[in-house]
């Protein structure tokens, strides 16, 4: 039966004009029109989106770690890709082999480089212990193809007992296989008579001058007009936090001193981070890039599941960087 008498069979009338093959026709041609308009605009809206990304020229990586080659082409607003890792004898594990596209090529911003990594030589690169249990640490180390060497002990107002509070060497430094790694971990809270200088940092300078009356200590301040923080904010101390102290101990605290901080038409961006809610405590640290250069506002462990709450005016700040154990983890515009 042909498609015309199959129409004739069951439709008469209007139908069979409705559903002739003609109409049906035309009817493909409105949907074919339609389909390559709504084609032809979604690659123009497409080209014109990329197109209007500014260039970048890419930086070279090679031979960087790969939480320092996330943070070189973040700063240029591009991408990692991991493109595969290959052993080579001379080039520490977890470094930057080869790049694409190369060093030096111009891309748009929002490029993904694919990065080849090393998978070992005779070097490799020191984790970053602070802030993880005794045990963890001591696990990542094996890993690395590194030894625990000796652990010692210190008292904490901040850290959980057995928490890895200082490593040497420090993170992220080519070191030779099967070295040492010496750390000193939290022995909990000081026990009666032992006074320590607690973490005053991002906190008001009334609060350590209570603290300091409590105690029979006497502070030394030093202010500090090119702060980012409003007035009163400490922004650095020295000895550093949980440093047993005694009255004759001399303490010092870097007081932010800010012009206009205090005016209520100055407007601030607010920096809020929640540290995740598992695992153990986690070194923080914020930087914040602005016209003049990078400044750390904040660093620190904190425990799972706490807050940061930060200020920053605006004006002082162009992006803020957020890094969880030396890895970063989020970045900010200031706006």
């Amino acid at each position: 039966m042909g498609i015309k008498e199959f129409y004739q069979r069951h439709f008469s009338g209007n139908d069979e004009k409705i559903l002739s093959p003609g109409f049906a026709l035309r009817v493909g041609g409105v949907g074919l029109g339609l389909f390559l308009l709504t084609y032809f605009l979604f690659s123009w809206t497409m080209e014109t989106v990329i197109h209007n990304r500014k260039e970048v020229i890419v930086p070279d990586i090679s031979g960087k770690s790969s939480a320092s080659a996330l943070q070189t082409l973040s700063e240029s607003n591009l991408a990692l890709s991991i493109g595969g890792y290959e052993f080579n004898e001379s080039v520490p594990i977890g470094t930057v082999l080869r790049q694409i596209p190369d060093a030096g090529t111009s891309v748009r911003e929002g490029k993904i480089v694919r990065v080849v990594f090393s998978q070992g030589g005779e070097s490799v690169f020191t984790p970053n212990l602070i802030g993880l249990p005794l045990r963890n640490a001591e696990l990542l180390l094996r890993q690395r193809q590194l030894v625990l060497g000796e652990v010692s002990e210190s008292y904490s107002l901040k850290a959980e007992k057995g928490t890895v509070l200082s490593q040497d060497p420090k993170p992220e430094l080519s070191v030779s296989k099967n070295t040492m790694v010496q750390v000193a971990v939290s022995a909990g809270t000081p026990p009666a008579g032992i006074v320590m200088l607690p973490d005053f940092r991002q906190k008001k300078s009334d609060e350590a001058q209570q603290w300091a009356a409590q105690n029979s200590v006497a502070l030394s301040l030093i202010e500090d007009s090119a702060s980012l923080f409003p007035a009163g904010t400490i922004i650095d101390q020295s000895p550093a936090p949980d440093t047993v102290v005694t009255p004759d101990s001399k303490i010092t605290l870097t007081v932010s001193s800010r012009k206009g901080a205090a005016s209520a038409s100055e407007k601030e961006f607010r920096v809020h981070y929640e540290v995740s809610q598992s695992g153990a405590q986690r070194h923080i640290r914020v930087v914040a890039l602005g016209p003049g250069g990078d400044r750390e506002i904040f660093n620190g462990l904190r425990d799972p599941g706490s807050k940061i709450d930060l200020s920053v005016p605006y004006g002082g700040a162009v992006k803020i960087r957020i890094f969880v154990n030396g890895i970063l983890v989020e970045e900010r515009p200031v706006k």
